[in-house]
Formats: C-alpha cells, structure tokens, sequence
C-alpha cells in the first residue's frame, strides 16, 4: 500500500482476526497530528520564534499572538498571513513573503531537532488506542496541515520504533490544492486507502479539523488540546477531553457517554455503529 504522499513510507495492517465481531463497517482510523497525537503548538511555536531569530527579522510570537494564528492552516500559511498584518511598504512585504519558504524550512529542522530531543509526549490514550486498532486490523492513517518531515520525526521519537511502518496512508497538506478546513486532505487518504467515508474514524483537536472531516463524511471524535479547547465543537460527533487510559481515566461525564472509562476499539466499534444506523433511519447527527 502506498501512502497518499511520497513523503512518507507506510504499509498495510496485519492480516489478522478480528478480536471483536464487525458490528459495523468500520475498517481505519484517521488521525491529525499536530495537537491530536501531541499537543505539539509550544514546540511549534517556540520553533517559529526561534526561526525568526536565525533569519534576523526581531519578530516573536507570543502565546495571545500564535493561539489567534492557529487560524490559519499550515506554517508557510502562517507566516505569510502575520507578514501581511506588519505596518509597512508594498515592496517589503514582498520581499518578506518571498522568504517565507526558507523561514519556513529553518523553522522545520528547528522543530525536528526539538522533537528527537523528547520535547514531546503523545496525548493520553493515543499509543494505546493505536497499538489495540492496529492489533485487530483496523488500518491506521494520518490527514494533517503539517510538513512532512514533521509527521515522521514525531511518529518516530514519540511513538517508538516501527510506528511509521503501521500507517497504510499518510497526506499532509502540501499533497492537496486546499488544506482544513476544506475536505481534500481527508478525501486524499480515502482515496488511498480504498475505503468510503463511512468506513472511518477521524480524530482531529480543532473545530477547524472537525469541519474538514465532517465535510468529507466522517464520523469524527474531537478531543480538543490547550490551545482549542475553547473552541466550537458542536459539529463533532464525539468530543471529549482525552481518549483515556487505565492510568489516567476519562472524566465522570465523558466516560458515561462512552461507557468506559477510556476510548478503545469496542467503543469505536458500537459508536460508529450506532451512527450508522442512525444515518440509515434518519437521524443522523
């Protein structure tokens, strides 16, 4: 199976029985990354700070600053748009916009440096949640705005050795014409994967994500980061706070919703399930 950009390898999941009876047409899961798989946005953000430094532009991002232009997908995005806010002529602003590709690559080596560091951690529940779809057949795929690069050193430095290999699908933002919040990414790894819509799970941590893979007809869970959580998750289908683990439960609240105290297959399982039949009677939400 090739992933949907060349940027990244990846192949298919065993070939294995499934521990728990196909009550649904569940057959991936699709996650983001940055917030999703960890929440990634200091390290990003101390990146682009430091970035700036290198490049001599005396800029810096404080956090008010960065969690406003979290609204703007994709990096190179991002800096251009904070370019066009700066008080100054025509000319400099091109000549600025025009350096936006090399602020961005420094910026990249930047963030990878501090990532294989151990900087990051993976959100509560991830790895586990991963491992137990992986285990049982589900295939694993990533839709993320972010470099390429930066999909592959945090799978590697945070989720162990052989994470990459898992994934039967990965496409990042510059494989597409429009990123989130418009569908194309998530339409992208459908396509590579050789699955409908109604065939995944995706995972997304802003209302952003959300609505790119509730436009490309996703059942979606949103587990909102520090820098979203504030955020308007109403078009989620699921939103809680983490995906749980043993060692670090859901809250009260999220775990009732669930029926456990932390999201795992069987969960995905009845709730993508129970989507389903709503969609055929109706009710979908």
């Amino acid at each position: 199976m090739k992933p949907a950009t060349s940027s990244v390898g990846a192949r298919d999941a065993p070939d294995t029985a499934d521990a728990y009876p196909r009550r649904s047409r569940l057959q991936a899961l699709i996650f983001d990354v940055d917030g999703t798989l960890a929440d990634t946005e200091e390290t990003h953000r101390n990146a682009f700070n430091e970035a700036f430094h290198v490049h001599g532009l005396g800029w810096n991002w404080p956090t008010l600053l960065y969690s406003e232009l979290l609204g703007v997908p994709g990096g190179k995005e991002r800096i251009a748009s904070y370019i066009r806010r700066l008080n100054q002529s025509s000319a400099e602003t091109d000549r600025l916009l025009a350096m936006v590709p090399e602020i961005h690559a420094t910026k990249t080596r930047i963030y990878q440096h501090l990532v294989a560091r151990g900087e990051i951690r993976p959100r509560v529940g991830v790895g586990r949640l991963m491992t137990e779809a992986y285990a049982v057949g589900l295939r694993l795929a990533i839709a993320s705005t972010t470099s390429p690069e930066n999909v592959t050193e945090l799978l590697e430095s945070g989720f162990g050795p052989g994470a990459l290999r898992r994934f039967s699908a990965i496409a990042t933002g510059d494989a597409v014409k429009s990123k989130k919040p418009a569908p194309d990414v998530y339409q992208l790894v459908l396509s590579a994967l050789g699955i409908q819509p109604h065939e995944a799970i995706a995972f997304e941590d802003s209302a952003i994500g959300v609505s790119a893979a509730r436009a490309a007809g996703l059942f979606t869970v949103a587990v909102p980061s520090t820098w979203t959580r504030y955020e308007d998750f109403a078009a989620a289908n699921l939103t809680l706070q983490s995906l749980g683990d043993p060692g670090e439960p859901l809250s009260e609240p999220d775990a009732w919703r669930i029926g456990a105290p932390f999201l795992g297959v069987e969960q995905l399982y009845t709730l993508h399930s129970s989507n389903r039949d709503n969609e055929e009677n109706g009710w979908a939400s």
